[in-house]
């Protein structure tokens, strides 16, 4: 494929932003060559630089889950442009979208709106330690939640048994002070979390989780885990906290926490609730959430935070997902079990000889291709369980995929997403694609290294 304006396009990014990006996994390093340079969406497809198509099974990380451009929420923006792009001051658009989650929320009383889902976690961080008084978050390895200082951390060698320092920073930059306060734990793992609640109970100000940790592969967790989490950290007056900002509104409108009916003390909401525009949201009771200033002690302000523009846009989907009883979400279970269907029927008899296989980890119009070992069965729930050699795989898949006209996530640990602008037609274009890819790869492991 030539990529003429990509590559000219790659040059000038590079002499003007760090790594030519402005968020790393952009780069491609994780599966090598030059970024395509996008240039426009409509629907499913989106068009890159040098004019050539790709159906988009990224839909901008998840927020597009009616596809690009729909027509409705570009309609809104526009009208909400015309009227003024930002006021930094209350707007009748942030009381209706915040009233039109809340009337389908019935686990949350309160909301607060801000500018990504990385400052959601970081207010609700706050949140938690100032009602409580304590210091120390709990966070799990696998699951992550932004670029905040204190989450940018990894589990020390002296995990749980240290006197000094409980994890250590994932990127220079991060102080150890704030680190110090964060304990890392491993997922799926109860015993664990009971003894980081029997060594540290009284300081931990609260447990944060992806309850679907969707950002180093799909990691589907047990419902008793989560549900263990819940009893234990109340048991011991800790706070939990769901990061909710790729599962919410996407398995359905309430999320995980409406669809298992699992109820934390503070979640936190993003991509969706924005129709494309940036926006986050921290929402929890009345009690809880009324700790904020101005009507509490807990500082959070922003500019921007609901601005009209992407209030409006947030509505205009929000709306959408919500018409006729929520059938979007049933047309994308159905482009979901016909991914699972096609995919067992095309794909996993391929690998009747070989010693690796692909195994398609899906929660409903979430997926994502994780590579195993022929003998190994087991669900991977944890990030250490991920095979070494999925980056490898996955690398010469996606180069072969992007050549075929599908958009996937550049990282092996990265999910896909459907949207409601696919059609079965595309589902099968896909799992073709992959057919004619797989069949072409080595039938043993060692032909990656």
């Amino acid at each position: 494929m030539k990529n003429k304006k990509s590559h000219k396009l790659w040059e000038r990014a590079q002499n003007v932003f760090p790594g030519g990006v402005n968020s790393p996994v952009r780069a491609f390093r994780s599966v090598g060559g030059e970024p395509v340079f996008i240039a426009q969406g409509a629907g499913t497809y989106v068009t890159d630089a040098d004019g050539h198509e790709y159906v988009d099974f990224l839909s901008s990380w998840g927020p597009l889950i009616l596809g690009h451009a729909p027509r409705k929420v570009v309609k809104a923006i526009r009208s909400a442009a015309k009227r003024g792009s930002t006021f930094g001051a209350t707007t009748r658009a942030e009381v209706d979208l915040g009233e039109f989650i809340l009337d389908r929320l019935p686990f949350a009383e309160r909301l607060r709106f801000v500018n990504s889902g990385t400052e959601a976690v970081m207010t609700a961080l706050r949140l938690a330690r100032g009602i409580t008084g304590r210091q120390i978050i709990i966070k799990f390895e696998g699951c992550y939640h932004g670029h905040n200082d204190a989450l940018l951390a990894k589990a020390g060698s002296g995990l749980l048994t240290a006197t000094g320092n409980i994890a250590e920073a994932s990127s220079p930059g991060v102080p150890e002070d704030i680190v110090r306060n964060t304990l890392v734990l491993p997922l799926d793992d109860s015993a664990a979390f009971d003894a980081a609640l029997k060594k540290y109970a009284d300081q931990i100000a609260c447990v944060i989780i992806e309850p679907v940790p969707a950002n180093a592969g799909l990691l589907l967790q047990r419902r008793a885990f989560i549900e263990y989490l819940l009893t234990s950290a109340r048991a011991h007056k800790v706070l939990v906290i769901f990061d909710e900002v790729i599962s919410g509104f996407r398995l359905g409108f309430t999320g995980y926490t409406g669809r298992e009916n699992l109820i934390p003390d503070i979640i936190t909401y993003g991509k969706i609730i924005g129709g494309g525009l940036p926006v986050g949201a921290i929402a929890g009771s009345a009690e809880i959430m009324d700790a904020l200033a101005p009507k509490g002690p807990v500082y959070q302000a922003g500019t921007l935070s609901g601005n009209p523009l992407a209030m409006a846009a947030g509505l205009a989907a929000l709306s959408e997902l919500a018409r006729h009883d929520g059938a979007a979400y049933s047309y994308l279970r159905d482009l979901a079990t016909h991914l699972r269907r096609a995919f067992a029927a095309e794909i996993e008899p391929l690998f009747a000889a070989r010693d690796w296989r692909i195994q398609l980890v899906q929660d409903e119009s979430l997926f994502w291709l994780s590579f195993r070992k022929a003998a190994n069965s087991e669900t991977v729930r944890t990030v250490t369980a991920i095979e070494g050699f999925s980056a490898k795989v996955y690398a010469q898949i996606f180069h072969a995929m992007l050549d075929a006209g599908i958009y996937l996530a550049p990282s092996a640990y990265e999910v896909g997403f459907l949207n409601t602008a696919m059609k079965k037609k595309h589902i099968e274009y896909f799992v073709s694609t992959l057919k004619k890819i797989v069949q072409k790869l080595p039938e043993k492991i060692s032909g990656f290294n």
